[in-house]
């Protein structure tokens, strides 16, 4: 029997969870979602893709779960019950020493929900629990040399939060993490539809127009989709048809809202790091920054270059999964709280 489980790597997100095992690279990726019962809440019947297909089709007795919202820890029970299958799927039970565990957080995590997460870690079956910010995980998951004296801006959009941060000298220099994400695209879309079109749509058929046809400029040769939901106006099925121009009026709150963000952490970086970051440009990284032209459009309205990660849905995981495998790399800070 093996005595020291391996180093484990989390990626957890507001919609999503990534598992990367030291020695073996991702070894999971499944939706952040539990379903239990809705009399003992310690019943657990789904959890990750069997939650995600049971989500809006399951009967009363049943409970679905979202235990962490915002990147921050909802609901506590759930988030170890949670953490505990996916640490027992991804590495088994058969080691006598328990794992080492890296997960990442959002930018400004208070010292409360810090504390929550890292003993929910520990009593899913962590020894060590170390918290690396999302965007110096997704800096270093793109390739950014991170530990140079030069300035590297990255903006994570999750499907929670929005993290931007400038990071020099492995560490982060400026950073500001809001509500903003891929969910509150779909929140966006949502309500439009309701407004402006009548129609009443779940989170899954917004997220989908979101993926089919949303865009965060204005296209020159306009694209529509058919879109299927409730008319809210006699409570039948309806469908209409909605356009990229209806889908781009309708996000420009959350597109803007990350624009804010950005410039408010350019506003406090060193004029040093500025120059850098002109020179190099900024780095979009997580699911949310797959929006249509959302590169583009933050690049006219700050002159600035911008440029999409290879694969920004798992640049975060890519980057904690290299400091599972460094963990030397994981500096005293990170170690705050880690021992058991």
């Amino acid at each position: 029997m093996p005595l020291t489980a391996p180093d484990v790597g989390i990626d957890l997100g507001t919609s999503n969870i990534s598992v990367y095992v030291s020695g073996r690279g991702i070894v999971i990726s499944e939706p952040t979602v539990v379903v239990v019962e809705r009399e003992s809440r310690r019943t657990v019947r789904a959890v990750g893709d069997e939650a995600r297909f049971l989500y809006g089709r399951s009967p009363e007795k049943l409970l679905t779960v979202s235990p962490i919202r915002g990147g921050q820890v909802a609901d506590f029970d759930m988030t170890q019950l949670m953490l505990k299958y996916f640490l027992r799927k991804a590495i088994g039970i058969s080691y006598l020493g328990r794992p080492r565990v890296i997960v990442s957080i959002p930018c400004g995590l208070d010292d409360v929900n810090r504390k929550a997460l890292t003993e929910a870690v520990r009593i899913a079956g962590a020894k060590h629990v170390f918290l690396i910010e999302k965007p110096f995980a997704g800096a270093i998951g793109s390739g950014l040399p991170v530990y140079d004296p030069v300035g590297n801006m990255v903006v994570d959009i999750g499907a929670g939060t929005t993290d931007v941060a400038v990071i020099s000298l492995g560490g982060l220099v400026v950073s500001q993490s809001v509500p903003v994400g891929g969910e509150r695209m779909d929140e966006a879309l949502m309500n439009y539809l309701k407004r402006e079109c009548n129609i009443i749509v779940g989170r899954n058929t917004a997220e989908n127009v979101k993926k089919d046809l949303a865009t965060a400029i204005p296209l020159e040769e306009p694209r529509s989709i058919l879109v299927r939901g409730i008319n809210q106006l006699n409570t039948s099925a309806g469908t209409i048809q909605f356009n990229s121009q209806q889908a781009y009026e309708a996000l420009k709150e959350p597109c803007e809202a990350i624009l804010k963000s950005i410039r408010w952490v350019l506003e406090r970086t060193p004029p040093e790091l500025c120059a850098d970051i002109m020179r190099s440009g900024i780095h979009l990284t997580g699911g949310g920054s797959m929006l249509f032209a959302l590169d583009q459009y933050i690049s006219e309205k700050l002159d600035i270059p911008v440029l999409l990660a290879r694969d920004p849905a798992d640049c975060c995981i890519l980057g904690i999964g290299y400091l599972t495998e460094n963990i030397q790399l994981v500096t005293p800070q990170d170690r705050r709280g880690a021992e058991a």
